[in-house]
């Protein structure tokens, strides 16, 4: 796909059929988010790839939202240091960042991918193994759609380009 037409194409998908990402796509999703752009070149940010049924399960628990999680091939763990102040404020943008350049970048590949939040630290840290002082901010679910396959929406679910655009001024 061109970048224009994987763009519009990139969607929310919640429903995966139960086909393995090769190891090469998987790969380079993740080289994705790890060349992502980060404020003062931080990169405080890990990946965690779980692809183990089991764990996707249990990982699908860690927010009521996320239950979709369990059906993907693979869900990556998004975790970041535990800050406050304007140092979270900067690594919840380069999280974000990281997030979408490797959702575009699944999307290239013909893979789905969909996002939700993980609340429940105490669960997720035990799943994962990750260290005291970081926090799972976001899982990346991904997969090949069950529903339809990824293509360019024609008309999505968007405000008008003229409610949201402003020229100059407001």
């Amino acid at each position: 796909m061109d970048t224009w037409d994987t763009i519009t194409s990139r969607r929310q998908v919640r429903s995966f059929t139960t086909d393995p990402i090769p190891a090469d796509d998987l790969e380079r999703i993740l080289e994705a988010g790890r060349r992502a752009p980060s404020a003062r070149n931080g990169q405080r940010w890990d990946f965690v790839v779980v692809s183990d049924n089991s764990q996707l399960a249990r990982l699908s628990q860690t927010w009521q939202g996320a239950v979709w999680v369990a059906g993907s091939a693979a869900t990556i763990a998004l975790v970041m240091p535990t800050t406050a102040g304007d140092e979270a404020l900067t690594d919840r943008f380069d999280l974000g960042q990281a997030a979408m350049q490797m959702m575009i970048a699944a999307t290239g590949l013909g893979i789905a991918s969909g996002q939700a939040s993980c609340r429940d630290q105490a669960l997720a840290r035990e799943i994962l193994g990750f260290p005291a002082d970081k926090q799972c901010n976001l899982l990346i679910a991904l997969g090949y759609a069950a529903d339809r396959p990824l293509k360019p929406i024609q008309r999505p679910a968007r405000r008008d380009f003229d409610d949201v655009v402003h020229f100059g001024s407001w």
